[in-house]
C-alpha cells in the first residue's frame, strides 16, 4: 500500500525540489501535482486535491511565473526529476553568482514571489534592501538574519521597555503572544549562530557578540545555555547515554516518560548541564554555565522585586517557561525514533523533515539527519547534501517525512498513531516495498526504551 504524500503550495523552492525528486510527483499543466505510477497520491488523507503549486515552478522561475528562457524546454522534460538536476538547481539558488540565485529575506514569502506580485515594490524597496543587506550578513543567502535582527529591535525591544516604564494587562499578553510567536524563527536563527560563531560580516562582529545578551533573554533563552547545551554537550554526545536530553531511556509513546523528560529539563539542567562538564573534566566551562545561568535567574529575581514584577512576568518569565518545553518538545520530536540495531548511527536515531514549518520559518530545522552529520553545514546547504547522499540515507534506513513538524510528531507518537505517521513517510529505499501497515509496526518499534544492559551493549558504557 503506497504512502499518501502531495506537495504542499506552501514548500520552499529547496523543499519542494527534494520532494519531487524523492517522489518524482510532476507538475501539471496548470502548476499543480499529479502523481506518477508509483502510487504516491497528489492529495491528503482523505483524497481531498490540494492547492496548485505557483511559486516553485521546476526552482527556476524568474519571479513571473516563466523559466529562464534557455532552460525551459530541458525543465519540462523528465531529466528534470534526477537527481544531477535536482543538486544543480538546488546549487544553484544558493549561488551569488548564478543568474537562479536567490537569497532568503523572509521566512514567509520568497523572493520570486514578491518579485511577480509586486514588481513595483520589488524594484523600488526590496532590491536596494537585499543589495545593502548582502553586505552585511555574513554568508549572501542569509538577508533574512538581518530583518529579523531589525524585525526583533523595532518591536520585542521598545515592547519590553514600554511594559517597564507602564504595564498593562493587555499590553503585557500581546507582547507575550508577539514573542511566542517569533521564539521559533529567533531560536533557528541562533541556531546558526551559535554553530557558525556569528551571522554578520567580520566588521559587525560586535554586534553578532552583544545582541544574543540582549534578545536571548527576551525569548526565554538564558545567556548562552543553548550554546553550552547544544554545542558542547549535545552535539558532543549524539543523543548517546551521556547526553541529558538523550531519548535512550525512555519510552518515547509514553506520556509518563515525556513528562519526566521534560520535567527533568525544565527544573534541573542549570544543575545537571554543570555537574556533566565536571564529570568530563571541562571545569572551566562548568564554571562558565553555572555563572551565567545563575547571573541570569539572579537578573531577573532582581527585576521582579525591584524594578516591575508583572513586567518581568510577561517579558521574561513567561517566555522562559514557553522556550524550556517546546524545546524538549522539538528535540523528542527529533530523537524518538531511535533504532534498536545502531542507536549511534546519526542517520538512525534522527529524523528528516520536507515540510513547511521546520524549514520554511525555521532555517531547514526539519534537516536534522544532515545536520548532525555535519554540525558546521549552512543551513542553505542541508537539501543539496541530502540529495547528494540519497542512496546512503536509503542504505542506512533513515527516516524521512512530509507534512508534519517536530511538534505534531511529538504529539502522534503520544498518541500511539502510527498508521498516521506512517502516511506521512516518504518512503526510500527497501521502505519502499513495505505497507503502511508495516511501515507503522516499524515505527512503533523505534519508540521502546533501551534497558541499561542494551545501552552497555550498544554503546559501550553505561551511565
Amino acid at each position: 500500500m503506497a504512502s499518501e504524500l502531495h506537495l504542499d503550495p506552501n514548500l520552499t523552492p529547496q523543499d519542494y525540489l527534494v520532494l519531487r525528486n524523492l517522489t518524482r510527483l510532476e507538475p501539471t499543466a496548470n502548476g499543480g501535482p499529479t502523481s506518477q505510477s508509483n502510487g504516491y497520491s497528489n492529495g491528503d488523507a482523505n483524497g481531498h486535491a490540494k492547492a496548485p503549486i505557483q511559486r516553485q515552478m521546476n526552482g527556476h522561475a524568474n519571479g513571473n511565473g516563466q523559466l529562464n528562457g534557455a532552460r525551459a524546454e530541458k525543465d519540462n522534460r523528465p531529466e528534470q526529476y534526477s537527481d544531477e538536476f535536482t543538486i544543480e538547481t538546488l546549487q544553484s539558488l544558493s549561488n551569488p553568482s548564478s543568474e537562479n540565485f536567490e537569497p532568503t529575506v523572509a521566512v514567509t514569502w520568497d523572493v520570486r514571489y514578491i518579485k511577480a506580485q509586486h514588481p513595483i515594490s520589488y524594484q523600488r524597496f526590496l532590491q536596494p534592501y537585499i543589495k545593502w543587506a548582502r553586505s552585511v550578513v555574513r554568508v549572501d543567502t542569509d538577508v533574512v538574519m538581518l530583518t529579523h535582527l531589525l524585525l526583533y529591535l523595532t518591536t520585542s525591544i521598545p515592547s519590553a521597555c514600554m511594559l517597564y516604564y507602564h504595564f498593562t494587562w493587555i499590553h503585557g499578553v500581546l507582547h507575550w503572544l508577539m514573542q511566542s510567536w517569533y521564539v521559533g524563527t529567533y531560536t533557528l536563527m541562533m541556531h546558526q549562530h551559535i554553530h557558525m560563531r556569528g551571522i554578520l560580516a567580520k566588521k559587525y562582529s560586535w554586534i553578532d557578540y552583544v545582541f544574543p545578551y540582549i534578545t536571548d533573554p527576551l525569548m526565554g533563552h538564558t545567556w548562552n545555555s543553548y550554546f553550552f547545551h547544544h554545542v558542547k554537550h549535545h552535539h558532543v554526545e549524539g543523543n548517546g547515554p551521556d547526553d541529558l536530553s538523550s531519548t535512550l531511556r525512555y519510552q518515547r509513546d509514553s506520556v509518563p516518560d515525556f513528562l519526566h523528560y521534560v520535567g527533568r529539563f525544565f527544573f534541573f539542567v542549570w544543575l545537571d548541564l554543570p555537574i556533566y562538564f565536571f564529570r568530563k573534566g571541562k571545569n572551566s566551562m562548568a564554571c562558565k554555565v553555572l555563572f551565567f545561568e545563575l547571573g541570569n535567574y539572579a537578573t531577573l529575581f532582581f527585576l521582579a522585586r525591584y524594578v516591575n514584577t508583572r513586567a518581568t512576568v510577561f517579558v521574561f518569565l513567561l517566555p522562559l517557561l514557553v522556550i524550556r518545553i517546546g524545546l524538549m518538545v522539538g528535540n523528542w520530536g527529533q530523537h524518538a525514533l531511535v533504532d534498536d540495531v545502531d542507536p549511534n548511527s546519526d542517520f538512525r536515531s534522527s529524523i528528516t523533515l520536507v515540510d513547511v514549518a521546520s524549514n520554511r520559518f525555521c532555517y531547514n530545522d526539519g534537516y536534522h539527519t544532515s545536520h548532525h552529520l555535519n554540525p558546521l553545514r549552512h543551513w542553505r546547504e542541508h537539501p543539496v547534501s541530502f540529495i547528494k547522499q540519497k542512496e546512503t540515507y536509503a542504505k542506512e534506513q533513515a527516516l524521512v517525512f512530509t507534512n508534519i513538524d517536530y511538534v505534531m510528531m511529538t504529539i502522534k507518537i503520544l498518541q500511539k498513531d502510527y498508521a498516521y505517521l506512517a502516511k506521512c513517510m516518504v518512503p526510500i529505499g527497501d521502505q519502499g516495498t513495505m505497507s503502511l501497515e508495516e511501515r507503522a509496526e516499524m515505527l512503533r518499534r523505534k519508540t521502546r526504551k533501551f534497558s541499561e544492559e542494551e545501552i552497555a551493549a550498544k554503546f559501550g558504557k553505561g551511565l
